[in-house]
């Protein structure tokens, strides 16, 4: 079993980072975690390359994560809150997903045929809502073939509380695991 990563926090150790080791510590299989603010990908130009060619015309560290979601068998976004929403390092690269859009809708052609699992973790200080950056990011698990997805996992009080003492957060990231392990929450 393969679980791709996409961490969109750019804090090593902060709250998204604690609970993305807690979800690890259960999960089964091997994975890749990329960081959207160090792995060097850039973000979609609209060049249009992919209206009629297969890929991005942008070589980076993106060719690495097409080959892995092709693969993969889960992913799992993961993102601190910023001005209600996921990331900007991350919408960058889910930007680059443009590809499989025009794959589908251009050329008519299935750009991923193995479908995956999806979860999301959210991490943010309390002053706005978990409902525009999940969705956001469901829209990007739909674009890698991802539509068996989890409720959201937040932690959303962090200016006061570390994610790794919100119990339900906690408890979250755990049946993330279990579910990309087992298909379920139940274990």
């Amino acid at each position: 079993m393969k679980t791709l990563i996409l961490n969109g926090s750019p804090r090593k150790n902060g709250d998204t980072v604690s609970l993305i080791h807690i979800f690890l510590e259960g999960l089964e299989g091997e994975y890749k975690i990329v960081n959207a603010y160090e792995d060097g990908i850039g973000p979609c130009i609209d060049c249009r390359f992919c209206w009629e060619h297969d890929g991005c015309s942008i070589q980076d560290g993106m060719q690495e994560v097409y080959e892995y979601i092709q693969v993969c068998d889960n992913i799992l976004i993961a993102s601190p809150i910023y001005f209600s929403e996921i990331t900007g390092k991350l919408l960058d690269l889910g930007s680059r997903l443009q590809t499989y859009f025009c794959s589908s809708f251009f050329r008519k052609i299935k750009p991923i045929q193995k479908r995956k699992r999806g979860a999301v973790i959210i991490v943010g200080g309390g002053d706005g809502s978990v409902t525009k950056p999940y969705e956001t990011a469901c829209t990007l698990l739909h674009h890698m073939n991802a539509y068996d997805i989890l409720p959201v996992v937040y932690s959303h009080n962090t200016n006061t509380v570390p994610a790794v003492e919100d119990i339900g957060a906690v408890e979250g990231a755990k049946k993330i695991s279990l579910f990309f392990n087992h298909g379920d929450v139940m274990g």
